[in-house]
């Protein structure tokens, strides 16, 4: 329930690196993070950067890639759900998914601003300028320094009726300015605390905002008050982001974001994703999110969806569900029906926007080995007759197919790959074998060679 409670979780589990050398945000901190998520190192905290005043601040990289140890290699994902560190894929998900059907528990509203560590310390407007601050300038074809990387954005609706909680990048703009990426359909998603508070079974400590009426975690690290204009912008980007590419001098005009008061605790630990290759936040996070909820989707829509994983692989742009193919033969249906289906219910909906291809296999193969998925995809999806195009759809316009590829960059581009067989459809058991040391020998002959 607490940022800082978690670096002391990486502290105990050996999984962190203190750097106390003077570090320089601009480029220096950044490829050191990169280098971080492409090797599965141990994040870096940077206690020193170079330009902090005032408490203002550091910087822990990498706070959700993978370790090396395959043993507990999502340990860090394990760790923010309060999983053993050695918790597999599978039930990091199950555990995302438990809050689906619970009751929200309000939040403990902090009353006494003393009891609330991220008002420690205040600087009031004409106290700060954002662009002297250590904001790291992440890779050099970036149009400027990202302080918003891995932080929540907490804004109402200008009639007071809903409040939204998300995550998106923004960009220093001038001393009081920042420049935010809002792409629909993500002011649609209202992530309140309610819900995170039903997942973990704890009510949250929140505390009004000074300068607004906005609540926000009582133990947050560094607050930014402001508004956000809805008729003022400014360019924004580019931005190394989570399929691997930057498109230098590639801007557009996004909403700007007025500061007007700056709160925050003592020693502030500003948490940075430096977005790029495999693997950092950007895929241990959003695939799995999106998988968790497309399979609750799923489920809640009668489908028999058994699990759902985006393989990093594919820069999480693949969903793959494994289809409990013998409740799949009592449906009495067929390739085309079942696809066009699955891909109705999910490709127009929040919970589908990033994804681009959903890969449908059997229960032979395990979703959460990429070795298993794509020889699925490679040996029985035939290209074109068991895959169902998608145009009329929101497409996500950060893949670079998309937004620098041929047709629209924000409609279309999805597709639905059906790897179950025909006989699969028809008596949901396969009818072949397959030629690995698993499936092709005796168990007494496999554990003979194992023992030896």
């Amino acid at each position: 329930m607490c940022f800082r409670s978690y670096v002391e979780a990486l502290r105990r589990d050996n999984d962190l690196v203190e750097i106390n050398d003077e570090i320089d945000p601009y480029l220096e901190a950044g490829v050191i993070i990169r280098k971080v998520c492409e090797t599965d190192n141990k994040p870096p905290l940077f206690n020193n950067l170079k330009g902090a005043d005032k408490g203002l601040f550091r910087i822990l990289g990498a706070p959700n890639s993978l370790r090396a140890d395959p043993k507990t290699c999502f340990g860090r994902l394990a760790r923010h759900l309060a999983l053993p560190p050695t918790a597999t894929l599978k039930q990091i998900l199950d555990k995302m998914d438990s809050a689906a059907h619970a009751k929200p528990i309000p939040p403990n509203i902090i009353t006494d601003p003393k009891e609330a560590l991220c008002q420690k310390n205040i600087l009031h407007e004409g106290e700060f300028d954002l662009t002297k601050l250590p904001v790291p300038l992440l890779h050099q074809a970036d149009g400027g320094k990202y302080i918003q990387t891995y932080g929540m954005h907490v804004i109402t609706s200008p009639d007071g009726s809903w409040t939204n909680w998300s995550i998106a990048r923004a960009i220093v703009h001038d001393k009081n300015y920042l420049t935010g990426l809002v792409i629909k359909p993500q002011h649609v998603w209202q992530s309140l605390a309610g819900y995170i508070e039903a997942f973990t079974g704890n009510a949250i400590d929140v505390v009004k905002c000074i300068s607004n009426d906005l609540y926000v975690p009582a133990n947050a690290e560094i607050i930014l008050e402001g508004t956000m204009s809805i008729t003022e912008t400014d360019p924004e980007g580019p931005f190394g982001e989570m399929h691997g590419y930057v498109y230098p001098g590639d801007t557009q005009n996004w909403p700007v974001y007025t500061v007007n008061k700056i709160t925050y605790r003592d020693d502030a630990i500003l948490p940075v994703s430096n977005c790029g290759r495999l693997t950092d936040e950007t895929q241990t996070m959003i695939g799995p999110l999106a998988a968790a909820e497309i399979r609750q989707i799923c489920k809640d829509a009668g489908l028999p969806v058994k699990e759902a994983m985006s393989p990093y692989e594919t820069q999480v742009t693949w969903v793959v569900l494994q289809i409990d193919t013998v409740e799949l033969a009592k449906m009495k249906t067929n390739s085309a029906d079942f696809s066009k289906k699955i891909g109705d219910l999910i490709l127009n909906q929040k919970a589908g926007f990033t994804i681009h291809r959903l890969v449908l296999v059997g229960g032979d193969i395990d979703i959460y080995d990429w070795n298993d998925v794509i020889w699925a995809f490679c040996t029985r999806v035939r290209p074109g007759m068991d895959e169902y195009l998608y145009e009329d759809v929101p497409g996500f316009p950060l893949i670079p197919y998309m937004s620098h590829g041929n047709g629209p960059p924000a409609r279309g581009g999805k597709i639905v790959s059906d790897a179950p067989m025909p006989e699969e459809y028809k008596t949901g058991i396969p009818e072949w074998q397959a030629a690995d040391f698993k499936n092709s020998y005796p168990q007494e002959l496999q554990d003979k060679v194992n023992a030896n």
